[in-house]
Protein backbone atom coordinates (compact mmCIF):
# COMPACT_ATOMS: atom_id res chain seq x y z
CA UNK A 1 0.00 0.00 0.00
CA UNK A 2 1.17 3.80 -0.76
CA UNK A 3 2.15 5.96 1.74
CA UNK A 4 -0.85 7.74 4.17
CA UNK A 5 -0.43 11.99 2.97
CA UNK A 6 0.64 14.05 5.42
CA UNK A 7 -1.62 17.13 6.67
CA UNK A 8 -0.61 19.45 7.29
CA UNK A 9 21.93 14.64 25.92
CA UNK A 10 22.41 14.98 28.56
CA UNK A 11 21.41 17.45 31.42
CA UNK A 12 22.55 18.83 34.96
CA UNK A 13 20.78 17.12 38.03
CA UNK A 14 17.48 17.63 38.72
CA UNK A 15 17.22 21.08 40.41
CA UNK A 16 13.31 21.17 40.79
CA UNK A 17 13.56 21.54 45.10
CA UNK A 18 15.64 24.67 44.07
CA UNK A 19 13.34 26.58 41.61
CA UNK A 20 10.36 25.76 43.24
CA UNK A 21 10.88 27.81 46.50
CA UNK A 22 9.12 30.91 47.03
CA UNK A 23 12.82 32.93 46.84
CA UNK A 24 13.89 31.10 43.85
CA UNK A 25 10.59 31.91 41.54
CA UNK A 26 11.78 36.07 42.36
CA UNK A 27 14.61 34.79 39.93
CA UNK A 28 13.51 31.61 38.18
CA UNK A 29 10.94 33.30 35.84
CA UNK A 30 9.87 31.31 32.58
CA UNK A 31 12.21 32.91 30.25
CA UNK A 32 11.82 33.38 26.39
CA UNK A 33 13.51 31.47 24.05
CA UNK A 34 15.82 34.22 22.89
CA UNK A 35 16.75 34.72 26.84
CA UNK A 36 17.64 31.25 26.91
CA UNK A 37 19.49 30.90 24.27
CA UNK A 38 21.58 34.22 25.13
CA UNK A 39 21.63 32.34 28.38
CA UNK A 40 22.67 29.13 27.27
CA UNK A 41 25.61 31.02 24.82
CA UNK A 42 26.98 32.85 27.53
CA UNK A 43 27.00 29.91 29.77
CA UNK A 44 29.02 27.93 27.15
CA UNK A 45 31.34 30.74 26.98
CA UNK A 46 32.62 31.03 30.87
CA UNK A 47 31.72 27.01 31.70
CA UNK A 48 33.57 25.73 29.06
CA UNK A 49 30.98 23.77 27.50
CA UNK A 50 29.33 22.34 30.87
CA UNK A 51 26.60 22.45 32.79
CA UNK A 52 23.88 24.66 30.89
CA UNK A 53 25.47 24.50 27.91
CA UNK A 54 25.16 21.16 27.88
CA UNK A 55 21.33 21.04 27.23
CA UNK A 56 19.58 21.17 24.10
CA UNK A 57 18.57 24.89 23.98
CA UNK A 58 16.28 24.68 21.13
CA UNK A 59 13.91 23.01 23.79
CA UNK A 60 13.23 25.95 25.99
CA UNK A 61 9.76 27.36 25.62
CA UNK A 62 8.45 30.45 26.89
CA UNK A 63 5.36 28.47 28.70
CA UNK A 64 7.70 26.20 30.14
CA UNK A 65 9.14 26.43 33.86
CA UNK A 66 12.69 26.81 34.70
CA UNK A 67 12.55 23.88 36.90
CA UNK A 68 11.30 21.53 33.94
CA UNK A 69 14.36 22.15 31.70
CA UNK A 70 16.88 20.96 34.28
CA UNK A 71 14.76 18.19 34.73
CA UNK A 72 16.81 14.49 34.31
CA UNK A 73 16.22 11.92 31.79
CA UNK A 74 13.23 9.47 32.60
CA UNK A 75 14.83 6.91 32.80
CA UNK A 76 17.32 8.85 35.25
CA UNK A 77 14.50 10.11 37.62
CA UNK A 78 14.51 8.21 41.20
CA UNK A 79 11.33 7.65 42.84
CA UNK A 80 11.91 10.52 45.14
CA UNK A 81 12.43 12.76 42.11
CA UNK A 82 9.62 11.52 40.43
CA UNK A 83 7.44 12.24 42.95
CA UNK A 84 8.64 15.93 43.11
CA UNK A 85 7.81 15.78 39.29
CA UNK A 86 4.07 15.09 39.53
CA UNK A 87 3.16 18.00 42.25
CA UNK A 88 5.02 20.15 39.94
CA UNK A 89 3.06 18.98 36.80
CA UNK A 90 -0.24 18.81 39.26
CA UNK A 91 0.45 22.04 40.31
CA UNK A 92 1.14 24.10 37.11
CA UNK A 93 -2.78 21.81 35.99
CA UNK A 94 -4.32 23.50 39.03
CA UNK A 95 -2.42 27.12 38.21
CA UNK A 96 -3.42 26.92 34.20
CA UNK A 97 -6.63 25.27 34.34
CA UNK A 98 -8.10 25.48 38.18
CA UNK A 99 -8.91 21.51 38.31
CA UNK A 100 -7.06 19.76 41.35
CA UNK A 101 -6.09 16.82 38.87
CA UNK A 102 -4.03 13.55 40.09
CA UNK A 103 -0.85 12.71 38.18
CA UNK A 104 0.79 9.11 38.48
CA UNK A 105 3.40 7.52 36.59
CA UNK A 106 1.98 3.80 35.76
CA UNK A 107 4.87 1.55 35.00
CA UNK A 108 4.59 -1.34 32.88
CA UNK A 109 3.23 -4.92 34.13
CA UNK A 110 5.40 -7.72 33.39
CA UNK A 111 4.85 -10.54 31.34
CA UNK A 112 2.48 -8.33 29.17
CA UNK A 113 2.59 -7.09 25.42
CA UNK A 114 0.07 -5.37 24.10
CA UNK A 115 -1.23 -5.14 21.05
CA UNK A 116 -4.89 -3.80 19.00
CA UNK A 117 -7.12 -5.67 16.22
CA UNK A 118 -9.67 -4.02 14.11
CA UNK A 119 -12.06 -5.58 12.13
CA UNK A 120 -12.88 -3.74 9.83
CA UNK A 121 -16.51 -4.95 8.56
CA UNK A 122 -17.77 -4.04 11.46
CA UNK A 123 -16.90 -0.78 12.04
CA UNK A 124 -19.61 2.25 10.66
CA UNK A 125 -17.25 5.20 11.02
CA UNK A 126 -19.45 6.67 13.48
CA UNK A 127 -16.01 8.32 14.87
CA UNK A 128 -17.31 7.84 18.71
CA UNK A 129 -13.81 6.45 19.28
CA UNK A 130 -12.15 9.51 17.35
CA UNK A 131 -14.08 12.06 20.31
CA UNK A 132 -13.83 8.91 23.22
CA UNK A 133 -10.05 9.11 22.99
CA UNK A 134 -9.94 13.32 23.29
CA UNK A 135 -11.80 13.32 26.28
CA UNK A 136 -10.00 10.26 27.60
CA UNK A 137 -6.35 12.17 26.78
CA UNK A 138 -7.07 15.97 27.93
CA UNK A 139 -6.48 16.90 24.02
CA UNK A 140 -6.48 20.63 23.39
CA UNK A 141 -10.23 21.61 22.07
CA UNK A 142 -9.21 24.72 20.41
CA UNK A 143 -7.59 23.77 17.89
CA UNK A 144 -8.82 20.29 18.45
CA UNK A 145 -6.09 17.84 18.29
CA UNK A 146 -7.15 14.23 17.90
CA UNK A 147 -5.17 10.75 17.55
CA UNK A 148 -7.23 8.68 15.23
CA UNK A 149 -8.43 9.23 11.69
CA UNK A 150 -11.16 7.37 10.31
CA UNK A 151 -10.80 6.71 6.22
CA UNK A 152 -13.80 5.88 4.44
CA UNK A 153 -12.80 4.29 0.83
CA UNK A 154 -14.72 2.54 -1.41
CA UNK A 155 -15.77 -0.95 -1.33
CA UNK A 156 -13.21 -3.57 -3.33
CA UNK A 157 -10.48 -0.84 -2.41
CA UNK A 158 -7.26 -0.56 -0.11
CA UNK A 159 -6.06 2.53 -1.46
CA UNK A 160 -5.57 4.72 1.53
CA UNK A 161 -4.11 7.69 -0.35
CA UNK A 162 -7.17 8.17 -2.38
CA UNK A 163 -9.52 7.59 1.23
CA UNK A 164 -10.85 10.94 2.59
CA UNK A 165 -11.31 11.33 6.38
CA UNK A 166 -13.55 14.32 5.81
CA UNK A 167 -17.44 12.75 6.00
CA UNK A 168 -20.67 13.64 8.14
CA UNK A 169 -20.20 10.92 10.71
CA UNK A 170 -24.56 10.99 11.31
CA UNK A 171 -24.79 9.93 7.41
CA UNK A 172 -22.71 6.83 8.26
CA UNK A 173 -22.66 4.02 7.09
CA UNK A 174 -22.91 5.04 3.17
CA UNK A 175 -24.00 2.44 0.71
CA UNK A 176 -20.62 0.95 -0.57
CA UNK A 177 -18.12 2.72 1.71
CA UNK A 178 -16.08 1.16 4.30
CA UNK A 179 -14.10 2.37 7.14
CA UNK A 180 -10.97 2.15 8.71
CA UNK A 181 -8.99 3.72 11.39
CA UNK A 182 -5.45 4.65 11.70
CA UNK A 183 -3.72 5.86 14.49
CA UNK A 184 -0.38 4.93 16.26
CA UNK A 185 0.21 1.20 15.45
CA UNK A 186 2.58 0.65 18.54
CA UNK A 187 5.37 -0.70 16.12
CA UNK A 188 8.04 -3.30 17.08
CA UNK A 189 10.53 -1.17 14.98
CA UNK A 190 9.42 2.25 15.20
CA UNK A 191 10.49 4.56 13.02
CA UNK A 192 9.49 8.07 14.98
CA UNK A 193 12.01 6.13 17.60
CA UNK A 194 15.27 6.08 15.08
CA UNK A 195 14.89 9.54 14.48
CA UNK A 196 14.14 11.78 17.77
CA UNK A 197 17.51 13.15 18.53
CA UNK A 198 17.19 13.91 21.90
CA UNK A 199 15.34 10.41 23.13
CA UNK A 200 12.46 11.94 24.35
CA UNK A 201 10.31 8.67 22.61
CA UNK A 202 10.94 5.00 23.09
CA UNK A 203 9.22 1.61 22.97
CA UNK A 204 8.77 0.45 26.75
CA UNK A 205 8.53 -2.91 28.14
CA UNK A 206 5.15 -3.75 27.44
CA UNK A 207 5.27 -2.60 23.75
CA UNK A 208 3.87 0.92 24.21
CA UNK A 209 5.62 3.64 22.17
CA UNK A 210 5.28 6.72 24.45
CA UNK A 211 6.87 10.38 24.67
CA UNK A 212 8.42 12.11 27.65
CA UNK A 213 6.64 15.75 26.93
CA UNK A 214 9.51 17.55 29.21
CA UNK A 215 12.45 16.06 27.18
CA UNK A 216 10.64 16.51 23.30
CA UNK A 217 12.50 19.65 22.03
CA UNK A 218 9.49 19.66 19.37
CA UNK A 219 12.11 19.08 16.24
CA UNK A 220 8.60 17.39 14.83
CA UNK A 221 11.25 14.60 13.34
CA UNK A 222 9.25 11.84 14.74
CA UNK A 223 6.01 13.45 12.89
CA UNK A 224 8.38 13.22 9.74
CA UNK A 225 9.57 9.43 10.14
CA UNK A 226 6.31 7.99 10.98
CA UNK A 227 4.54 6.62 8.22
CA UNK A 228 1.00 6.34 9.60
CA UNK A 229 0.66 10.03 10.33
CA UNK A 230 0.12 9.25 13.70
CA UNK A 231 1.88 12.22 15.46
CA UNK A 232 0.70 15.57 16.04
CA UNK A 233 2.52 18.82 17.20
CA UNK A 234 1.00 21.64 19.64
CA UNK A 235 1.16 24.40 17.93
CA UNK A 236 -0.41 26.51 20.54
CA UNK A 237 -0.79 25.93 24.59
CA UNK A 238 -4.00 23.41 24.60
CA UNK A 239 -7.15 24.82 25.46
CA UNK A 240 -9.77 22.71 27.13
CA UNK A 241 -12.60 24.14 29.28
CA UNK A 242 -12.07 23.32 32.90
CA UNK A 243 -15.41 20.76 33.34
CA UNK A 244 -13.79 18.74 30.15
CA UNK A 245 -11.08 18.07 31.49
CA UNK A 246 -9.79 13.95 32.89
CA UNK A 247 -7.95 14.46 36.56
CA UNK A 248 -6.86 11.35 36.40
CA UNK A 249 -3.48 11.73 34.26
CA UNK A 250 -0.31 9.65 33.71
CA UNK A 251 2.80 11.19 33.33
CA UNK A 252 3.58 9.65 29.98
CA UNK A 253 0.46 9.61 28.71
CA UNK A 254 -2.82 11.76 29.07
CA UNK A 255 -1.42 14.62 30.95
CA UNK A 256 -1.70 17.78 29.81
CA UNK A 257 0.59 18.04 27.25
CA UNK A 258 2.72 21.69 26.85
CA UNK A 259 2.76 23.84 23.47
CA UNK A 260 6.00 23.08 21.35
CA UNK A 261 5.72 19.44 21.93
CA UNK A 262 4.30 16.11 20.03
CA UNK A 263 2.22 13.76 21.31
CA UNK A 264 -0.08 10.47 20.40
CA UNK A 265 -2.01 7.77 21.15
CA UNK A 266 -0.77 5.99 24.01
CA UNK A 267 -2.43 2.86 24.32
CA UNK A 268 -4.28 5.01 26.95
CA UNK A 269 -1.38 3.47 28.99
CA UNK A 270 -3.12 5.14 32.10
CA UNK A 271 -6.08 3.13 31.96
CA UNK A 272 -4.47 -0.78 29.98
CA UNK A 273 -1.65 -0.77 32.95
CA UNK A 274 -4.46 -0.66 35.62
CA UNK A 275 -6.52 -3.55 33.99
CA UNK A 276 -8.77 -1.42 31.59
CA UNK A 277 -9.67 -1.19 28.20
CA UNK A 278 -8.41 1.73 26.13
CA UNK A 279 -10.99 4.41 25.94
CA UNK A 280 -11.93 4.11 22.05
CA UNK A 281 -12.69 -0.15 22.62
CA UNK A 282 -14.98 0.75 25.15
CA UNK A 283 -16.79 3.67 22.76
CA UNK A 284 -17.10 1.35 19.44
CA UNK A 285 -20.31 0.69 19.28
CA UNK A 286 -20.00 -2.58 16.94
CA UNK A 287 -17.06 -4.48 18.97
CA UNK A 288 -15.06 -3.31 16.11
CA UNK A 289 -12.31 -2.75 18.37
CA UNK A 290 -10.27 -5.31 20.69
CA UNK A 291 -7.67 -5.29 22.44
CA UNK A 292 -5.15 -7.73 24.55
CA UNK A 293 -1.80 -9.32 25.58
CA UNK A 294 0.10 -10.94 22.73
CA UNK A 295 1.94 -12.99 25.44
CA UNK A 296 -1.23 -14.61 26.66
CA UNK A 297 -2.12 -17.78 24.13
CA UNK A 298 -5.73 -17.16 25.51
CA UNK A 299 -5.95 -13.75 24.96
CA UNK A 300 -8.98 -12.62 22.19
CA UNK A 301 -5.49 -11.17 20.02
CA UNK A 302 -3.93 -14.51 19.87
CA UNK A 303 -7.63 -15.95 18.69
CA UNK A 304 -7.77 -13.52 15.91
CA UNK A 305 -4.28 -13.73 14.45
CA UNK A 306 -4.31 -16.98 14.51
CA UNK A 307 -8.23 -17.63 13.21
CA UNK A 308 -8.98 -14.16 11.00
CA UNK A 309 -7.53 -13.00 7.43
CA UNK A 310 -5.42 -10.43 9.23
CA UNK A 311 -3.03 -7.81 7.58
CA UNK A 312 -0.72 -4.68 8.77
CA UNK A 313 -0.87 -1.19 7.33
CA UNK A 314 2.34 -0.35 5.28
CA UNK A 315 3.71 -4.02 5.89
CA UNK A 316 6.37 -2.93 3.08
CA UNK A 317 8.49 -0.28 5.85
CA UNK A 318 9.47 -2.91 8.00
CA UNK A 319 8.11 -0.59 10.81
CA UNK A 320 6.10 -4.70 12.03
CA UNK A 321 2.70 -2.77 13.51
CA UNK A 322 1.03 -4.31 16.77
CA UNK A 323 -2.16 -2.65 15.64
CA UNK A 324 -3.83 -5.39 13.48
CA UNK A 325 -6.94 -4.82 10.67
CA UNK A 326 -9.12 -7.95 9.92
CA UNK A 327 -11.80 -9.31 7.81
CA UNK A 328 -14.52 -11.46 9.13
CA UNK A 329 -14.32 -14.86 7.12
Amino acid sequence: MSDLNHENNSTTGDTSSGPDSDDSRKVFQPLTRRSFIKAGTLGAFFAGGSGLAMLPLHRFKSDTSFSEYFQQQYERLTPEKMERVLTRIEKSVKDSYGVDATVKDPKPLPGVQYAYALNIGRCVGCRRCVHACVEENNQSRDPEIQYIRVLDMPKGTLDVERSGHYYEPEKVPQEGKYYMPVQCQQCENPACVKACPVRATWKDKDGIVVIDYNWCIGCRYCEAACPYWARRFNFATPRIPKDKINKDMAYLGNRIRPRGTMEKCTFCLGRVRKGLLPKCVEACPTGARQFGNLLDPKSVIRHILREKRVYVLKEEVGTRPKFYYWFDK
